[in-house]
């Protein structure tokens, strides 16, 4: 008797369910695409109990007919797919034909679908067709999805909490609505509005629906292409970060996917403008031949290979460091809380939706009107940092904080091409604020900070340097390291030596350094020198750039004035006009900001001088 033997199909579409539907945003995810595929313009999304008890897909598609409905539950049944060639060129959003059978096999399912000629109803339990009836609907396609995973109670078992639950639809729900913004989705659990975008075609009003006006306001559109790809999008100012990748949505060809690589290209571009572990607003829309990609590598269809992944790299990052180049990026103290309200976790506003069964329609509409004068006006405000960013540790070795010999210290090149106007300093607050003014407001500065920036970006310009100047010192530097540091230091002796060191093996694991360049910050050169031993000897796998701004960003922090160290009126200008050249005097090296601003209308609306 054989031993093997082929499955029946009711057990086949078990095992694929298990691949394709681990949760109810799983049945949502494939059901909407197959709207999408379907030429809709309005989709209606359902929930009972966060989609645990029921789920109701809506559509007003190009339905289909009685054979093709009653086919649809066939595994591996698809129209998008004829040949092996079709593989290459995918466009649709769903093609393996393995969705509509994987969900049917573990819930109660009711299909009502027309084409415009007669309607159909086919009524599924556990896989098993249970009828197939006429009904009189309209052209497009309803599909109620009930008691998920009765049939597989360790399923069930393994679903999270309710809130979780919605949570992961109306995030899924909300990428597609950014994906495709001239399709109105409509998302309500137990009755309660969670989402209701109009299907106007303006991803900026979507951005709206979905994160409030004062995000919006914040938000700046990017645009670029190369031979290969097109991006296009809305990128947020740095102010508004967010401690996880969560509010970074990636779409491709109109498919929403998770991929690492290109959350890292976004974040990478926002280097020095916000803190480490920190990450921005985005909405990021590529468009590629399919040829050059291949979405078939998971049954959800939520990763993607891409070919030519450098030129991808190149153009993101080049996009979106061009964009953060031209704004002004200087918080409004003015409007701190509002923006603190704005930036909160979208998942924390649907858990109040959740609990308090709570939809205000009149705070809705007047949110609405809010917008479209905002569009008209299409202006941008500024907000201050998340409080998190304060955060950041002061050292206070005693180093000189001014480099005098800096070649860009002239006041003579300032131009009007500088991205902050004049500030006039009039005095510090704690030892560490610096008070400045000009037509436009009152102006903090962080006095470290501001010198931070200014170091570090004096540092990457020398450390940049082919020929870089050096001095030899009177008495050599001696330090001695553990062997490890030592053998790692050792085998990368070429690099310092690049940068102007001269270094000599002295002695058992210890090091003499008779020259160094000149841009070590003097006084301190053993100190320093240390910390640039360090970070050679712990890099894994060593990059050259990383390793130039991780020393100039250590060496400028060391060099730079400390909070609480007095500095004269003549510093503080000196201080000012400096920053002004940098090309990004609006954060340090860390992502801090430098400045902040309360506007000269917001200080005469505290002080009751405009109402």
């Amino acid at each position: 008797m054989n031993k093997i033997k082929v499955m029946d199909e009711d057990l086949a579409n078990k095992i694929a369910a298990g691949e394709v539907v681990e949760k109810c945003m799983n049945v949502v995810k494939e059901l909407v695409e197959n709207s999408i595929d379907a030429n809709s313009n309005e989709i209606k999304i359902e929930l009972l109990d966060s989609g645990v008890k029921e789920i109701k897909i809506t559509d007003n598609g190009i339905g289909m007919s009685r054979e093709d409905a009653v086919i649809s539950f066939s595994r591996h049944a698809t129209s998008k797919l004829k040949t092996l060639d079709d593989l290459f060129h995918i466009d649709s959003l769903g093609f393996r034909g393995e969705a509509l059978p994987s969900i049917a096999s573990v819930s109660k399912m009711c299909l009502k679908t027309s084409d415009g000629s007669v309607g159909t109803i086919i009524d599924i339990e556990g896989g098993k067709l249970v009828s197939v009836e006429d009904a009189d609907i309209r052209c497009g396609t309803s599909i109620t999805v009930k008691e998920l995973f009765y049939n597989t109670p360790v399923r069930l078992k393994y679903l999270k909490n309710l809130y979780t639950e919605l949570a992961n639809i109306t995030d899924y729900v909300n990428k597609m609505a950014l994906s495709y913004p001239n399709i109105r989705f409509i998302l309500t659990n137990n009755g309660k509005m969670l989402l209701n975008t109009d299907g106007s075609n303006r991803l900026l009003k979507v951005i709206n629906d979905i994160y409030g006006l004062d995000v919006t306001k914040r938000m700046v559109e990017i645009n670029g292409e190369n031979d290969d790809y097109v991006i296009h999008g809305y990128i947020s100012y740095p102010e508004l970060m967010k401690s996880t990748k969560t509010s970074i949505t990636i779409l491709v060809n109109g498919r929403v996917i998770k991929n690492n690589d290109i959350v890292r290209m976004i974040t990478d571009s926002y280097h020095t403008y916000m803190p480490r572990d920190k990450y921005p607003i985005a909405v990021l829309m590529i468009d590629v031949d399919p040829i050059l990609i291949d979405v078939n590598i998971h049954p959800t269809k939520m990763d993607i290979k891409f070919s030519k992944a450098n030129t991808l790299k190149e153009l993101v990052t080049s996009v979106i460091s061009e964009t953060l180049s031209k704004l002004t990026l200087i918080p409004d103290a003015g409007r701190t809380t509002k923006i603190e309200n704005g930036v909160t976790s979208i998942t924390n506003s649907y858990q109040k939706l959740y609990e308090n069964n709570n939809f205000d329609s009149s705070i809705k509409r007047k949110e609405y009107e809010e917008f479209e004068k905002y569009d008209k006006l299409n202006f941008n405000l500024e907000v201050s940092l998340d409080k998190e960013s304060d955060n950041y540790e002061v050292r206070d070795d005693d180093f000189s904080y001014m480099n005098e010999d800096d070649s860009n210290s002239d006041d003579s090149n300032l131009d009007d091409d500088l991205r902050i106007k004049e500030m006039y300093p009039v005095g510090l607050v704690h030892g560490t604020y610096i008070i400045a003014e000009n037509e436009d407001g009152m102006f903090l500065i962080d006095q470290h900070a501001a010198n931070e920036r200014i170091n570090y970006e004096y540092y990457l310009r020398q450390m940049s340097n082919p020929k870089p100047n050096v001095i030899d010192l009177l008495i050599p530097i001696n330090i001695e390291l553990p062997s490890n540091e030592y053998l790692v230091l050792k085998n990368n002796l070429h690099i310092l030596t690049d940068l102007g060191f001269v270094i000599e093996e002295f002695g058992f694991n210890t090091f003499l350094i008779r020259t160094v360049p000149l841009w070590l910050p003097k006084g301190n050169e053993e100190n320093a020198i240390k910390h640039i031993f360090e970070i050679v000897t712990v890099q894994e796998s060593f990059d050259l750039s990383k390793f130039v701004d991780k020393v100039a960003a250590t060496v400028a922090c060391k060099a730079s004035i400390k909070a609480n160290d007095f500095i004269t009126l003549d510093d503080m200008r000196v201080l000012l006009t400096r920053l002004r050249k940098c090309k990004n005097p609006f954060t340090c090296p860390h992502g801090r900001p430098t400045i902040i601003t309360y506007s000269k209308y917001d200080l005469e609306k505290m002080f009751k001088r405009s109402m």
